[in-house]
Formats: C-alpha cells, sequence, structure tokens
C-alpha cells in the first residue's frame, strides 16, 4: 500500500470485505412464484452494540452494489459508492453506527439474480429468472437482518432507488425501523421514469446477442447494455452540468470533421460511461431491476400517498436536488407533505446542485451536517 493509498484507507473504513448468506429455504414473491436457494452479499462496517440496536441500513441505487465504502485491496482505485458519507466522524459515523449495505436481489455482485446458477438446471437463470418487485428485494434484506439478530433498525437510508427500497422498510416493516433518510426518490416511478427504463430494456433485448437472456456461453449483448446506460446516464445528469463539463467542446480536434463519427466530448464522455458499466454489470440483471423499479408505486398499493405515510413509523429527513428531473423536488415534496398531514415528524431540504440526479452521490457538502444532525437528534430522541 502506498502512502496515498494508506492515507485514504485511514480517513475511512479502510479494507473491507464481502460478506455473503444463502437460505435454502425459497423466498415467495409478489408475482406467486417462490424463488429457492437465495444469496445475499453485504458488508458491514463499525460495530454492532450489545443492544444491538445502532444498525443502519444503506440501500443502493440501480447501478450500485453492497460496496458502500472502503476498499477491497491496497490497489483498489475507487473506493465504495458512498465512502464519502461512511465512516469514522462521517455522516454514518461508524463509531458509533453499524452500517450495513447489501447487494439487491436480482442484481449481479453477489446476490442472486439472472447470472446465478438456476438449481434445477445448474445454469444461469438468464430470461427465466422470475420478476421480482422493490418489495421482494426488501424481503430479502429481512431475512438477512434477522440472520444478523437485528430486530430494529436505527435507521434506514437510500437515494433513488435505494429510497424507494427505504420507504418500503418504513411502510411494509414499520415496527423495525427508527428513522427513515431519502435522498432524490419518490413513492412511485413515473410514466416519464418507466418511459426511460423500457428504452434501455429494448435497447438491450434488440441487441442480437441478447438471445432471449441465454447469452452467458456467448457473447455478452454489450451493445445492447452499453447503450441502456448511456440513455440512463443522461438522465441522471442535468443540462448545466453537461454544459459546464462538455459544451461543445471537440474530442481531440480543434475543428469539425463533418463526418457522422462520434465527435464531441460529451460523445466519448458516453462511450466510456456503456464500455465500464460493461465491465461490472450483467445486462439480465439491469432488465429486471429496472422493471422492478417500474412495478414501484406506494400509492397504488395503499390506496393514497396519505394512507401509505400514515405507516412510516418514526422522523423522516428527505433530501432533494434542484436540478433533479429523473425525480424531482416535487416527488420529494408531496412525500413530505403526506407525512406532515399525517401528522409524521419529517424535514424536506432542497438542496441547490447543478448536478442533477447524480448529486447524492456527488455533491456532499451540503448533505452532510443534515444527516449528521438528523442521526444526532434521533439518538437522543428530539425528533
Amino acid at each position: 500500500m502506498t502512502a496515498v493509498q494508506f492515507e485514504r484507507a485511514y480517513e475511512g473504513v479502510g479494507i473491507v470485505q464481502r460478506q455473503s448468506l444463502t437460505w435454502i429455504e425459497p423466498l415467495a414473491l409478489e408475482s406467486g412464484e417462490r424463488l429457492g436457494a437465495v444469496t445475499l452479499a453485504y458488508e458491514t462496517y463499525g460495530q454492532l452494540n450489545a443492544a444491538r440496536d445502532n444498525a443502519i441500513l444503506l440501500l443502493h441505487a440501480l447501478s450500485g452494489d453492497a460496496h458502500a465504502a472502503g476498499y477491497h485491496s491496497a490497489t483498489d482505485r475507487k473506493a465504495g459508492w458512498w465512502d464519502a458519507m461512511v465512516g469514522p466522524g462521517k455522516p454514518f459515523d461508524t463509531e458509533k453506527y453499524f452500517i450495513i449495505c447489501s447487494n439487491v436481489l436480482g442484481g449481479c455482485m453477489g446476490s442472486t439474480g439472472p447470472a446465478s446458477p438456476n438449481p434445477w438446471t445448474g445454469r444461469p437463470y438468464g430470461a427465466n429468472f422470475p420478476v421480482i418487485t422493490i418489495g421482494d428485494m426488501v424481503r430479502a434484506q429481512v431475512r438477512l437482518l434477522d440472520a444478523l439478530g437485528i430486530e430494529r433498525l436505527f435507521a434506514v437510508a437510500g437515494g433513488s432507488m435505494g429510497g424507494f427500497q427505504a420507504l418500503e422498510w418504513a411502510t411494509a416493516h414499520p415496527e423495525r425501523v427508527g428513522g427513515t433518510l431519502l435522498l432524490a426518490t419518490a413513492a412511485r416511478s413515473s410514466p416519464q421514469t418507466i418511459a426511460w427504463n423500457s428504452i434501455g430494456r429494448q435497447a438491450i433485448m434488440r441487441d442480437p446477442r441478447w438471445r432471449d437472456g441465454d447469452y452467458y456461453d456467448h457473447e455478452r449483448p454489450t451493445n445492447g447494455l452499453a447503450l441502456a446506460r448511456m440513455v440512463g446516464h443522461v438522465t441522471y445528469l442535468s443540462e448545466p452540468a453537461l454544459e459546464q463539463k462538455f459544451g461543445r467542446r471537440l474530442q481531440g480536434a480543434n475543428e469539425p470533421a463533418f463526418s457522422l463519427e462520434r465527435e464531441f466530448a460529451v460523445e466519448s464522455y458516453l462511450d466510456y460511461q456503456g464500455d465500464s458499466f460493461n465491465a461490472r454489470f450483467d445486462a439480465n440483471s439491469y432488465l429486471y431491476i429496472t422493471k422492478a423499479m417500474d412495478y414501484w408505486d406506494l400509492p397504488g398499493r395503499y390506496g393514497s400517498l396519505d394512507a401509505a405515510m400514515a405507516r412510516m413509523p418514526g422522523p423522516s429527513l428527505i433530501i432533494s436536488f434542484d436540478s433533479d428531473w429523473l425525480y424531482p423536488t416535487s416527488e420529494s415534496r408531496a412525500i413530505a407533505d403526506a407525512l406532515t398531514r399525517q401528522g409524521r415528524p419529517v424535514e424536506h431540504v432542497d438542496i441547490t446542485s447543478p448536478a442533477g440526479h447524480d448529486a447524492f452521490l456527488v455533491d456532499f457538502a451540503a448533505q452532510r451536517p443534515l444527516i449528521q444532525d438528523f442521526l444526532r437528534e434521533l439518538e437522543v430522541g428530539s425528533l
């Protein structure tokens, strides 16, 4: 480990390991199907106290995984996806809290998903994997918490699809949740969100190499997955962010080539995003996870948003970002207003940021004091 690597590891949780648990007993899914031999990959940071009441569950977004903080080895170039927020003295303070993050059901980073072996055939499930929901993801996480001996979480926290899961935890299992932190999220997937997800899925499924999901012994549908990622990534950014970062700058040239080839810097950036996503993500997992997101509709399940928010067990902190057009501020405000009408303690803060939907993953300065204060007040019961 170099001096720089040592210093960065020392400032956070350091070198961490992925763990996993497997349950042979089938998991009942919302679709009515049953999924057997379920494995969840997870990481933990900090120590569970003697009372077992200091656990916080972090819930990741579409392209995330269990690796929320730290490094898997001294040679890792990149830390976990929320490393700036997790560790000693950080908002999710590992000197006070026991932090848990698991890869979702349907994922491809250690948890059971389409790339996992079907116990009946020994071959990857592929498109024979059952369709799952956000509720199914949380039911699998309930098993994890049971196995860890944690009856009640101090808090749940998540951004984007992670916020869906946090809301699912708080409404479906309110007796097991203390506080709820929601970032850049919504209580349902809007028609616009479903449309973007559908375009991404069609890009994958129309790639000839998708082979109806049975591509694991063949070339992967890399063109389709790269295009899905490129489309999705644009929705995570904002026009001001793209203008500031790229403008109309040409990549490696001063004058236009007057060709149909990629010339602009923003095009090269999207190419990079597609290629790097192919190196770490499974196309079928993308299909199944985005479909689970499309099914997300908390008001529809309980009859109204107010009825859903009446189930929330404790205080909530909701953070939105004014340039987020995927899950705009109005979605967070609707949740906050419904909680207020139901007499539930809630604070909603809309942060000014040019970063778009990705702001919750990159703009940390404004978030840190809000989350620290929320958890501190939750700890002393002043909320």
